[in-house]
């Protein structure tokens, strides 16, 4: 049989609140299997006490030792809540007085009942994965209805085999740890950097770094290879904006910015200029181009870049993303 099928017929289940999913599955309950013996007995001396529920006895799950859980099975239903004619079975927050006042707590939970003939569990749990809020005034979530006593008692279903059944539970918290980030394109901006470089002549070839500056909540400086590099050798003058803080900010953090890049004509105004998107990253640190301007005009008087042995390189941005954390 495929996983997830089931063999015995059973009605839609529904509680009073939300509608109900089930499905069956080999592997057993991760948190908690509650096995009751001689079933017809506890039934029947629970009936002649007066009393509709037994319990379990307190359980951790996921690792939250502050949470005490038990199950609460009603063999005969539980008929406050239009249980008759079923079986019912919940999860409850025990101990809370050892709970801060006030205290609440998300869960989303699956109840378990065995099917001793196929070895598989009749998984019952809310539709879409829905979460219940525990707090003082509501301890207990689960099932008025989760098996009809008509299929339950049918050994031919597996339910309740030689008067034994087995239930269980697997809980998960949903715990909201206080930590969160936003992110922000920040747009518009009128910052410039600008780095003057005098007596440029006297500069090697060897890659010179300006001063760090501050774009968004990244720390950048600008790259230059004085007569170029790589392809451009000897040929153009390269140009590199780059990240300068990745020592701080996580590997993975991206950072994405519009920008341009120009080094100032100190004559008539006509910049050499480029403009460029990019996303940052560890892996990718920089951007910029090897040809930003030939050294032929560079060192043309006439062209205006270069005046009296100073350069001029201006970053701008425009647009960058900014990412804060916050704890709440």
């Amino acid at each position: 049989m495929e996983e997830g099928k089931s063999c015995h017929p059973i009605p839609p289940l529904h509680n009073a609140n939300s509608e109900v999913t089930r499905y069956l599955r080999k592997i057993p309950p991760a948190h908690f299997i509650f096995k009751i013996e001689s079933f017809s007995q506890l039934s029947q001396l629970l009936s002649d006490a007066e009393v509709q529920n037994c319990e379990s006895d307190i359980f951790e799950a996921s690792g939250y030792k502050w949470l005490s859980l038990k199950l609460s099975f009603y063999p005969n239903g539980d008929k406050k809540r239009k249980g008759e004619g079923h079986i019912s079975l919940y999860l409850v927050i025990a101990e809370t007085s050892n709970l801060p006042l006030g205290w609440e707590v998300n869960v989303n939970f699956k109840l378990f009942v065995y099917d001793q003939i196929q070895g598989k569990y009749m998984t019952i749990q809310d539709a879409n994965g829905k979460v219940r809020h525990f707090h003082e005034m509501k301890t207990e979530w689960g099932f008025a209805q989760l098996l009809p006593l008509s299929t339950f008692n049918d050994a031919d279903n597996g339910y309740l085999i030689c008067d034994t059944c087995v239930l269980g539970v697997e809980v998960f918290v949903i715990n909201y740890t206080g930590r969160g980030q936003s992110i922000n394109i920040l747009k518009e901006l009128d910052r410039t950097y600008t780095w003057k470089i005098d007596n440029f002549s006297s500069l090697d070839g060897e890659i010179q770094y300006s001063d760090v500056f501050i774009f968004g909540n990244r720390k950048w400086n600008l790259r230059l290879y004085p007569k170029g590099r790589v392809t451009a050798k000897d040929k153009c003058l390269s140009l590199f904006l780059g990240l300068n803080d990745l020592k701080t900010f996580p590997s993975e953090r991206k950072t994405y910015a519009k920008f341009k890049m120009r080094i100032r004509n100190q004559n008539h105004g006509e910049h050499m200029e480029i403009e460029g998107s990019n996303c940052f990253t560890s892996s990718s640190i920089s951007w910029g181009t090897s040809s930003f301007l030939s050294l032929t005009d560079l060192h043309d008087a006439s062209k205006g870049f270069l005046v009296n042995d100073t350069l001029i390189i201006e970053a701008e941005v425009s647009v960058i993303s900014t990412v804060k954390n916050f704890s709440m």
